[in-house]
């Protein structure tokens, strides 16, 4: 083994790290563009914060929001309002209870703070159900149900449903009905579509489902006249709404396909977070069994904020790196830029948020 060579970073074309000096920064988009210059997690906050702005402001990107945990319950509700509002994402994939719990808010219900006297078999006597260290009411949800039943009733009954077109229909009856911010209601008016591929795993996914036997429940009670509620239930179960999903997987493949680049901003990870990226392979299999010669849509950029680290095997910590082999993203060396903070999302997202409309006010608002 040959003695060590002392080479210059700078003459080998290395990036020089800066110190973070606090008495320089006066704002966060400072702060953010000054962390990429560090090491570890604020030099991966820092990435991030540069990846996500570089794909907001290109004209030619659209970018996909997909959305997991508990976010609208912790109270993330706005940020992601204001990431529609301000032409920031052009369709959002998310779970069920996240979209349910921000209806919540939407219509003005309250999220409270657990207190940890409070154990959890009081909650359940008083109708509280516990996230964490939050609480939402179940006289909230019921009163969601309310919502969801009239939109319902305006809705042509015949009608295949989907996902997109549910959450599109009760962002019109937040719009018409209802003051201040919502997810669906800013979905609504930008015209972003908003998709829930495990729709039956959430509150609103129980909604229409009890909503549909309420339909034929007069009916059910007749054919059984002196029979137990077990009965009636058994029986009423078999009553269904009509529900597509493959609208939903078909639609937003038709919407990915369009764009001339894509990106992803993924906060956690689960069904949300694989069902958006599956567009590529989907793309390339029909290619291949139907004979066609589509380029297959990959993702240029992507931005992931999620704690889950990937020797644990499971979709939500997957890497970038790991899903090039399944042929969903763009590589670096053709142009894919992609960063990952392994990080709680309430403690991050909003950081990156406030630096993004500082510099959007900065050099002005790169979408409408």
């Amino acid at each position: 083994m040959g003695a060590r060579e002392f080479h210059d970073g700078a003459k080998d074309g290395l990036e020089a790290l800066e110190p973070l000096d606090p008495e320089q920064i006066e704002s966060f988009d400072g702060l953010l563009t000054a962390m990429r210059k560090t090491a570890f997690g604020g030099r991966r906050l820092g990435e991030a914060y540069e990846v996500l702005w570089t794909m907001i402001e290109d004209p030619d990107c659209s970018v996909v929001l997909t959305l997991s945990g508990a976010m609208t319950i912790a109270k993330m509700g706005k940020i992601i309002s204001a990431m529609i509002d301000h032409g920031m994402v052009q369709c959002v994939v998310s779970t069920g209870a996240l979209i349910a719990h921000g209806l919540s808010e939407s219509v003005g219900k309250t999220h409270y703070r657990h207190h940890s006297s409070m154990s959890d078999q009081e909650l359940f006597a008083k109708g509280y159900n516990r996230v964490y260290d939050t609480l939402e009411m179940e006289s909230n949800l019921n009163y969601v149900e309310q919502v969801v039943a009239r939109t319902m009733k305006r809705m042509d009954q015949d009608r295949s449903l989907s996902s997109e077109i549910l959450t599109r229909e009760l962002g019109r009856t937040l719009a018409e009905e209802y003051d201040g911010t919502g997810i669906l209601k800013s979905a609504y008016l930008k015209n972003v579509p908003v998709f829930i591929p495990a729709f039956t795993d959430s509150e609103m996914g129980l909604d229409i489902g009890t909503w549909a036997m309420s339909r034929d429940l007069s009916q059910v009670h007749a054919q059984l006249q002196g029979g137990s509620d077990l009965d009636v239930l058994r029986t009423i179960l078999r009553s269904y709404p009509s529900f597509n999903p493959y609208l939903d997987l078909n639609s937003y493949a038709s919407h990915v396909i369009s764009a001339k680049r894509r990106g992803i901003f993924t906060i956690g990870g689960g069904v949300p977070r694989n069902w958006a990226q599956q567009v590529g392979p989907y793309i390339e299999i029909s290619n291949t069994r139907l004979g066609l010669h589509v380029e297959p849509p990959r993702f240029q950029y992507g931005v992931r904020i999620c704690p889950e680290p990937d020797h644990l095997g499971g979709l939500s910590g997957c890497t970038y790196q790991e899903g090039l082999s399944w042929g969903k993203f763009v590589p670096p060396e053709a142009g894919g830029r992609f960063a990952e903070v392994l990080s709680d999302a309430t403690a991050v997202w909003p950081l990156l948020m406030v630096g993004l409309l500082e510099r959007m006010k900065a050099k002005g608002t790169p979408r409408t």
